[in-house]
């Protein structure tokens, strides 16, 4: 069966089972794809690293990104109008002041806490507040005479209004949220629908807060646009500072507490999570191009079809005639030379004990679905064979040989035991 004597070396034993693929298999299979992945992370780690000295993000003054600001803080800077980007609530409130404007790029992300706080520090600083993009989260706090209306596209609008920085833009790309207010100190401009889209509050010491509905006109894309460039100048280069607040998660007063209402903490938490989704921190991915990011998309799905058509091409398990006829004695010693050549002893010996509880059963009236089951065949054969010297259930479910003639004894065991079950 084995194609060799018991007088042949015995071959080691190993604890996996001689189906199982090598370690040299594995790696001759997946080398490949491991290599391509370590080209691609070595290219966009090194395009990060490069690049790990630009600034990319929304509304960010020293971002050159289309949705950034670069280019309306190069334009305030040649009017001699200085920007300080800020991400923490110390650093807003602290250049709140008479001679500053302070542009808060995502009043809504900030917790219920920072906002009573930021609204303590601008309420008497005598200074401008421009909120981006204020809607319900924030207005309560930051600007309580103040109610937001839904949304609406962003077009070109006109200004409709008395607001000399607006009438002197002219037509400008702005949208998104809408104002209504009932404060006799206050400006409305750009409506739609009856509601403005840009409110300016005046206070009493001097001071007043802008609501932007969209911060679009602020956009590199955007500010050579329309009359964007003219509004975003007046808008804020009205005073010789600006304190630009990109609210970050690692501020730590984000995590802390007013005395304001018992759900804080839950919205708080709410308003953190949506930080680290849209904040303004850098991270790996945001330094890998997007191009990148794409390409390595259109591989992955390159690499999904190219799996399917090479599996269609394999098609159905089709019956096919052998050219020749082999005789089972042949057939039975070239799998026995397979077997022994890939040292699979334990295929040989599960080969072997699957057919004789197979013959047996069918000789002791087991049913054929309970055959390969200890608990039907081990008793049934013990029944029959009460003085039998042999273990039926170590020959007929017991571990694989570990050697040659460990495996030809099984083969003449089993072959014993079937002969004492049909003469008995």
């Amino acid at each position: 069966m084995t194609g060799t004597t018991p007088n042949s070396p015995p071959r080691p034993a190993t604890s996996s089972t001689s189906m199982s693929p090598s370690a040299q298999q594995v790696w001759k299979r997946v080398r490949g794809l491991l290599i391509a992945l370590a080209i691609l992370l070595v290219a966009g780690i090194a395009l990060a690293a490069v690049r790990s000295g630009d600034q990319h993000g929304r509304l960010d003054p020293r971002s050159a990104d289309p949705v950034g600001s670069r280019a309306v803080a190069e334009l305030l800077k040649d009017r001699g109008v200085t920007t300080r980007v800020v991400t923490t609530l110390a650093g807003a409130t602290e250049g709140a002041g008479p001679d500053t404007t302070l542009v808060v790029t995502s009043p809504n992300l900030l917790t219920f806490h920072q906002q009573r706080m930021l609204r303590d520090a601008t309420a008497t600083s005598g200074g401008r507040t421009v909120l981006l993009s204020a809607g319900p989260p924030s207005l309560d706090i930051l600007a309580p005479d103040v109610t937001a209306a839904p949304a609406t596209p962003v077009a070109a609008r006109e200004p409709r209004c008395s607001l000399p920085a607006a009438r002197s833009a002219g037509a400008v790309d702005i949208g998104g949220v809408r104002y209504t207010t009932d404060s006799p100190n206050s400006h409305a401009c750009y409506p739609t629908g009856g509601l403005p889209t840009l409110l300016r509050v005046d206070a009493t010491d001097g001071g007043d807060t802008v609501l932007l509905g969209s911060p679009d006109l602020l956009y590199n894309e955007r500010l050579a646009k329309q009359g964007n460039a003219s509004l975003a100048l007046q808008l804020l280069g009205s005073r010789p500072h600006i304190v630009w607040y990109l609210p970050s998660l690692s501020d730590p007063s984000a995590t802390g507490s007013g005395s304001g209402s018992g759900d804080d903490s839950g919205d708080s938490s709410g308003d953190r999570e949506e930080q680290g989704a849209g904040g303004n921190e850098s991270s790996f991915l945001n330094l890998i191009p997007s191009g990148w990011l794409w390409g390595t998309l259109q591989l992955a799905l390159a690499a999904v079809l190219a799996a399917v058509w090479r599996s269609r091409r394999l098609g159905p398990v089709v019956a096919e005639r052998l050219p020749v006829a082999i005789r089972a004695s042949e057939a039975t010693e070239g799998r026995a030379r397979l077997y022994r050549k890939a040292d699979a002893r334990d295929r040989a010996a599960s080969v072997l004990r699957t057919e004789t509880r197979t013959r047996l059963a069918s000789l002791l009236g087991v049913p054929p679905s309970e055959a390969h089951t200890p608990e039907a065949l081990v008793p049934a054969v013990s029944a029959l064979l009460p003085d039998s010297s042999r273990d039926p259930r170590t020959l007929l479910f017991g571990p694989a040989p570990t050697d040659d003639a460990a495996l030809i004894r099984l083969t003449d065991q089993l072959d014993a035991l079937e002969r004492e079950v049909r003469t008995s």
